[in-house]
């Protein structure tokens, strides 16, 4: 059994991970997601997604541009991807009227894969500045040849990795869910940012703490924010502008606050927050409710339980 699997046999995160990285090369023509991966990996400077026989990618980074032999519905999915991947804010509707003329009933696929090509770079990336756990390494890459095909797609792999960080506890409640909203107001999720976790309340998070989150750069000293929180909360703006190159004070503050499990959830998390990317993406991120916040919490099987109070 892998030595990194929980004792109480819980699914490891980890190890689903390196299942959603050889899923997005079973769901997909491995040509396209060779050069999806370069696009959406250089867009930062990260190493893409890669397979034992990754094939040859027939351009050079943003070369895609000119390269004159690309199929037309592949060069709307790498300005899509590369959108995607710098802000995901500034996708419009004319952007997702395109992709979905390109693909069609595949238009959702593409997205997710686009998450995948996106997150897995900057989660090993962020990993290998930390010193943590590394991404994988307990087997040989599989060759493309050797992956079978995935009728069903990417999405449950996807969703599976969603449930299982979900259900990862070495991190406090709080701490989670701060980054968690922080995420969210980067990315502009209407979602994401109308929620407030039940068990991070009940634990002392409140509406000042929540909003310290958009403020804690400003240096007021009554944001109630911690030492431990604003460690977190940089590290999860370093995630999502900066992953190549997150600056050594906040590595020194991570290691500092968090120890090693901890570090590797919270990179986690931010990779599972960001899942709001593909309905930002997709402009199916309308909140519940018109005003204040819902109240949720994570269920036994990782899956979000909306509509909740805090008696």
């Amino acid at each position: 059994m892998n030595d990194r699997v929980a004792a109480d046999h819980r699914p490891d995160p980890l190890g689903v991970l390196d299942t959603l990285e050889a899923a997005a090369w079973q769901a997909n023509d491995p040509a396209f997601v060779a050069a999806l991966a370069q696009v959406c990996s250089v867009q930062f400077g990260l190493s893409p997604i890669a397979a034992a026989d990754h094939p040859t990618v027939p351009f050079d980074g943003p070369g895609w541009r000119v390269a004159t032999d690309l199929d037309e519905s592949w060069r709307v999915a790498f300005a899509f991807a590369e959108q995607f991947v710098v802000d995901v804010t500034g996708i419009t509707d004319s952007d997702r009227a395109a992709l979905g003329a390109a693909f069609g009933a595949r238009t959702g696929e593409v997205v997710f894969l686009i998450y995948v090509a996106d997150m897995v770079p900057r989660v090993s990336s962020a990993l290998a500045q930390l010193g943590a756990a590394p991404l994988s390494g307990a087997a040989p890459l599989a060759t493309t040849a050797d992956m079978p095909s995935r009728p069903d797609g990417l999405w449950p792999a996807i969703d599976e990795f969603i449930r299982v960080v979900a259900r990862m506890d070495r991190l406090d409640p709080v701490t989670s869910e701060l980054v968690r909203l922080r995420g969210a107001r980067q990315h502009h999720c209407r979602m994401c940012m109308s929620l407030r976790n039940r068990t991070a309340m009940l634990a002392g998070a409140d509406d000042e703490m929540f909003a310290a989150v958009d403020t804690f750069r400003d240096g007021d000293p009554a944001a109630e924010l911690s030492a431990r929180h604003i460690a977190a909360l940089e590290l999860t703006d370093a995630l999502i502008w900066t992953p190549a190159r997150i600056e050594a004070t906040t590595i020194a503050a991570v290691r500092s606050e968090f120890d090693g499990a901890e570090q590797v959830e919270l990179v986690l998390d931010v990779m599972r927050n960001a899942a709001n990317k593909i309905a930002v993406a997709l402009a199916a991120d309308a909140a519940n409710v018109e005003d204040g916040y819902e109240i949720y919490d994570i269920g036994s099987d990782g899956d979000p339980v909306y509509g909740l109070s805090l008696a």
